[in-house]
């Protein structure tokens, strides 16, 4: 039989015995692929572990299903009679590469599912490792071509390896970047500078958010308006930037924002005013202890006239009123600092500062209870005999200029008149 197949033709043995090789792998391939994957899936679907689950996912056992053609192919091509040994060696050759293909992207699988796995446990917010993932799987993928190029070049891998040491300053070139980001990488997880969840602002980038995802070379932030900025990972560490962890961890958010009180409307009060705020709550013990603080210097001064005496102001009662306020407010937090000062005065009048904590770092509560702060100070100034400062509005300049106006015709009617 084979010497009538000889005599067809001198290359249809061999190419024959190559195809049937090759469909024979198919079929292996194919019926692998049924039986193997569908028994791995069902075992991991009922076990209780996640990690068999993570290897489905990334499809592990997918990858390592290739090497049984591959091995089929390698082991039964010197079986195929009539085939040259420089041909035979060259398909072995390529099955052994692809072998260790399937190999190194089983490995690179692995990780990726084994980062995952990482992942879900909490102290994965703490130490992300995506970024060493990352580089392990680079040098998988380093080693793993090194070795299928000396498998189908039939080398041995030293000699590559010889020859890469001859190409460092190119690859050191190359890599620049990652190199970088490993450096990175390593002082922002030792350091614990940025987790995933930490709220960070970076100007220079237009970041101003959360970070999403932490990688070898890049740090995902969502911005406050859902938009993505993506930031190489070595500049976290050569440029500043802003982490909110620390105030998430504390239970309070800063509250720092001051009222510009009119100069010309701070004077003193009288006796009767100073009297009159004995029935507020919030000053009832502050107007007795200053009553009888300024009784007692008075009473050792000569009093020639009232600017000898010490007396009470409104400027001062305000700033006790708005401290005993945020004292007695339950959305303050009272083991933070909390203090109300007065600022240099400038063009925009007396700025009288709040400086608190609140009890919440929510965003929305933040910035509802320091709403509720200043629209209560804001509205009580006037009982005080306060004015606010603000520049003048349109509307202002227009009603100046209407009642000049109008003293203007009065005057000119007054001398018609005459």
């Amino acid at each position: 039989m084979l010497d009538q197949l000889k005599e067809i033709h001198p290359l249809l043995l061999p190419i024959g015995g190559v195809v049937a090789l090759l469909l024979l792998a198919g079929i292996v391939d194919f019926i692998a692929k049924r039986v193997v994957l569908r028994m791995a899936r069902g075992l991991a679907a009922r076990t209780k572990t996640t990690w068999d689950d993570e290897l489905v996912r990334h499809n592990v056992f997918g990858r390592l299903v290739h090497l049984i053609p591959a091995l089929l192919v390698f082991s039964g091509i010197t079986f195929v009679p009539e085939l040259p040994e420089t041909v035979v060696r060259l398909i072995r050759n390529i099955a052994m590469g692809y072998m260790v293909l399937m190999l190194t992207m089983a490995v690179v699988a692995t990780l990726s599912a084994a980062h995952a796995i990482y992942a879900r446990s909490p102290v994965a917010r703490e130490r992300p490792l995506k970024g060493f993932v990352q580089l392990l799987q680079i040098i998988v993928w380093i080693f793993g071509l090194l070795m299928i190029i000396s498998a189908i070049l039939d080398r041995s891998p030293i000699l590559l390896l010889s020859g890469v040491g001859a190409m460092t300053a190119i690859l050191l070139l190359i890599f620049k970047d990652t190199i970088l980001s490993l450096v990175a990488s390593v002082q922002l997880t030792a350091q614990d500078m940025v987790r995933v969840g930490d709220w960070i602002e970076m100007p220079q980038f237009g970041a101003d958010g959360d970070v999403v995802d932490v990688q070898l070379h890049t740090v995902k932030v969502q911005n406050w308006d859902k938009t993505i900025t993506t930031i190489p990972t070595h500049r976290l560490i050569s440029d500043s930037f802003k982490n909110w962890r620390g105030m998430s961890r504390s239970g309070g958010r800063r509250i720092k924002r001051a009222l510009h009180v009119d100069l010309a409307s701070v004077r003193f009060l009288s006796d009767e005013e100073a009297e009159h705020f004995r029935r507020f709550t919030l000053l009832e013990d502050y107007v007795a202890e200053k009553f009888a603080a300024l009784a007692d210097y008075n009473s050792g001064v000569e009093v020639k006239a009232d600017v000898n005496r010490r007396r009470l102001t409104n400027l001062g009662t305000f700033r006790a009123y708005a401290l005993n306020y945020l004292r007695n407010h339950p959305s303050i937090h009272r083991n933070m600092t909390l203090l109300v000062r007065q600022l240099a005065p400038g063009t925009q009048g007396l700025p009288l500062e709040l400086y608190c904590f609140t009890n919440t770092t929510a965003w929305s509560e933040y910035e509802d209870i320091q709403s509720d702060i200043f629209d209560h100070l804001i509205a009580i100034a006037p009982e005080f005999g306060l004015r606010l400062f603000q520049a003048p509005s349109g509307n202002d300049v227009a009603g100046l200029m209407a009642g000049r106006w109008s003293g203007v015709q009065s005057a000119s009617d007054m001398s018609q008149s005459s």
